[in-house]
């Protein structure tokens, strides 16, 4: 959605921790693919039954996919904000996944957030304006 101008920072995982990163970036590529509706309606119903995740957890989902994930570590927010949902959701939390825009200059964004904080993203809270938003059901 957004540009970035260089790949974030990317860790290596040790092998036992990169398997549900992976299957969590092979199952965000088909449905980063989908319409918005369609999108929000399967991570609706991911979120069924999760506990709200961390600040922490939020945090360590997002860098094990961007670590596992050239595509997720560059241009790929829609992947990688969707990727970090299951991952997390793996785990039986969820965060508040969200698509945004901002108009001057005109950019798309998605990314996760916990407590109205994006979690890893390069931006302050309230920089882009929401348009979609997957948040855990109390």
């Amino acid at each position: 959605m957004s540009t970035l101008s260089s790949l974030e920072h990317r860790r290596r995982l040790p092998l036992r921790r990169r398997i549900f990163p992976l299957i969590a970036v092979a199952v965000a590529a088909p449905l980063a693919k989908m319409t918005p509706h369609r999108i929000r309606r399967v991570l609706e119903f991911a979120r069924r039954g999760a506990r709200p995740a961390s600040q922490r957890q939020a945090l360590d989902a997002r860098n094990a996919v961007v670590a596992v994930s050239l595509r997720c570590a560059g241009n790929g927010c829609l992947q990688r904000s969707i990727a970090a949902a299951l991952c997390l959701r793996a785990k039986g939390v969820w965060p508040t996944w969200r698509v945004g825009v901002r108009t001057e200059p005109f950019r798309a964004h998605s990314w996760i957030e916990v407590d109205g904080r994006p979690m890893g993203e390069p931006f302050p809270a309230g920089h882009y304006l929401p348009l979609i938003t997957v948040a855990v059901r109390e």
